[in-house]
């Protein structure tokens, strides 16, 4: 039966803590003070009766946790979701659609819908229409989009008519469902007979005698991408493709997806590298609205003006504003040294670690600069930061080391687990206004630290490390886990405070368009990874850049409407003129 909605309650559970507050939005609910029960506590959460709700906001407003949103929906919107999760759940309005032939992009913030999207079009998950008492089948389905591309496609879906072929956004999840050599599970997944071909694409050659428990991260990515594509399939589905890669291997993934179109197939890619999801997208589907409570799926838009339209947080063809502001990106010139200043300088170094060596020129960082660090996995970035941070020794070399530093690690260890507001004490007092808020930790404050989520954790140490009174800051990948608007938000918010309170800082990061954001200067490393790396620099933006891109074959032009950096399609007319020219980045 269908429900018209006027708005929707959710109540994020995880919060939502009645003992605490001492039930204060039943006591506060202006229907519950007339006799009704709209509101009410039940296994110690609260639960909210949408349909008595009049969208006063007085309970979202006054809880303490920040666990109730009360959204009244725009009119387009007042109908039964695609999907809803439980009584005062997650809602998602719309559907993404595959288009043979073609790349379908999705682009969204954390916690909008887009698993949930991805996983309804696999078949994983049978939407419930908000229907929370019975499960529908595929006949309410189908009559739920009658009249649109998506009533044809689950017709096919219910007859078992398009095989589905999905990637997962957790691959880490391989090593504990198999128990076996990388070979042997390729070879299980192949319906192609095409192993050797996507081995190659892939660069698997070197691990196909590895156990897959014994692999990392980036090699589980690849592993599960070729797993993917080998099983022969109708629709493909990639979540997160990009995740764990280094730059080199994301545009080569990249091209390897792309390799894949066919007018039989259809691939849609869930990916928040905007230069990765540009390169490989023709159509992109934004999601928006509340990350926990409710995901609107746009119509599909051309690549381009989909993300620039993200980027702008307006929807033309929609006439839809879903953000207040925009994600800018600016044509800035070579930028100058602000300070002749040497912060931190070393002569040449060397330092052997088992079987990988690493070797760096002679090189320093001056004070007020922002110097990227781009490579390869496996190539001694991370050696290097923590050769500045003094948590190793160089064998060969020194580095001055009268400096104070704060130091941001790669992988995230909690030493001890406390609330939030007890590790952030020094932030709170200190940068309120500029880091608590913007990077928007206010609703983690009561929360404990083994609670936070991955992209929540990279928050609050990004935060730490910046409360800490050092001379320069080093970052290992703080945008792990983090979305697109998050990512740019935080080299914003690095490069501000850092800029008001005259220190440096050197960040390591695979996402092009974050470094490109970040960084006024770059230490290049090249050689073998895992075997020997070779450190140089810094050189200037463009400088390094041209050095890095050139050994990738790569070329990279700004958007002439929003000034965002991307990368040239190989062979376009762009491409090689850039090539002849010599000049890679923009």
């Amino acid at each position: 039966m269908k429900i018209n909605k006027k708005r929707i309650a959710v109540v994020r559970r995880e919060k939502c803590n009645p003992e605490a507050c001492g039930n204060l939005c039943v006591k506060l609910c202006p229907v519950n003070r007339t006799g009704k029960e709209c509101i009410r506590i039940e296994d110690g959460k609260a639960v909210i009766e949408e349909a008595l709700c009049t969208g006063c906001g007085i309970c979202s407003n006054r809880c303490p946790f920040n666990a109730i949103s009360i959204i009244n929906l725009p009119k387009e919107l007042q109908h039964e979701p695609i999907h809803q999760y439980g009584m005062n759940g997650f809602h998602l309005f719309n559907i993404p659609m595959p288009s043979f032939g073609k790349v379908v992009g999705i682009v969204g913030r954390n916690g909008i819908g887009k698993t949930t999207a991805i996983k309804i079009l696999a078949g994983i998950l049978k939407p419930n229409l908000g229907n929370l008492n019975s499960q529908p089948d595929y006949k309410e389905l189908i009559q739920y989009f009658k009249g649109t591309e998506s009533q044809h496609f689950f017709e096919l879906l219910s007859e078992g008519k398009i095989k589905v072929s999905y990637k997962p956004q957790q691959v880490e999840a391989l090593t504990k469902m198999y128990d076996c050599t990388v070979n042997e599970l390729l070879l299980k997944a192949d319906k192609t007979g095409k192993l050797d071909e996507f081995v190659k694409s892939l660069s698997l050659q070197s691990i196909l005698s590895n156990k897959i428990s014994d692999v990392s991260g980036g090699e589980l990515q690849r592993i599960a991408i070729a797993a993917t594509f080998l099983n022969d399939a109708d629709l493909y589905i990639l979540d997160e493709p990009s995740s764990y890669l280094d730059i080199k291997q994301r545009l080569s993934v990249a091209k390897f997806i792309r390799s894949m179109i066919s007018p039989s197939k259809s691939i849609i890619v869930v990916e928040h590298d905007l230069i990765v999801l540009d390169y490989l997208a023709d159509l992109i589907h934004i999601l928006y609205g509340e990350s926990g409570v409710y995901g609107v799926v746009s119509p599909p838009i051309s690549a381009r003006e989909g993300i620039n339209s993200y980027l702008s947080g307006y929807i033309k063809e929609e006439n839809v504003r879903f953000r207040d502001y925009e994600l800018k990106f600016y044509s800035r010139p070579e930028i100058q040294a602000k300070s002749s200043e040497t912060l931190i300088e070393w002569t040449p170094l060397k330092k052997k670690m088992g079987n990988f060596s690493l070797e760096a020129e002679e090189g320093k960082i001056l004070k007020k600069t922002m110097t990227g660090l781009l490579g390869e996995n496996g190539i001694g970035k991370t050696t290097f930061i923590r050769m500045l941070a003094g948590e190793l020794k160089p064998d060969e070399g020194n580095i001055n080391e009268a400096i104070k530093i704060a130091y941001k690690p790669q992988y995230i260890e909690i030493k001890e687990d406390v609330p939030v507001s007890l590790f952030l004490k020094e932030a709170i007092q200190k940068y309120s206004t500029q880091l608590i808020k913007p990077l928007e930790l206010d609703e983690l404050k009561d929360r404990m630290l083994s609670e936070l989520s991955g992209g929540e954790l990279q928050r609050v140490m990004i935060a730490s490390t910046l409360a800490k009174d050092a001379d320069i800051y080093l970052f290992d990948e703080p945008s792990a886990y983090l979305d697109v608007e998050q990512r740019l938000s935080v080299a914003k918010i690095i490069s501000n405070i850092l800029e008001v309170i005259g220190k440096a800082c050197a960040v390591i990061d695979h996402d092009l368009l974050f470094l490109d954001t970040i960084s006024s200067n770059l230490l290049i490393f090249h050689g073998k990874p895992a075997l020997h790396g070779i450190v140089k620099g810094p050189f200037t933006m463009e400088e390094g850049m041209t050095i890095f891109l050139s050994d990738l074959g790569i070329t990279f032009r700004r958007d002439k409407d929003s000034r965002r950096p991307r990368a040239n399609k190989e062979g376009s007319r762009l491409d090689v003129m850039q090539k002849a020219q010599g000049r890679y980045f923009y």
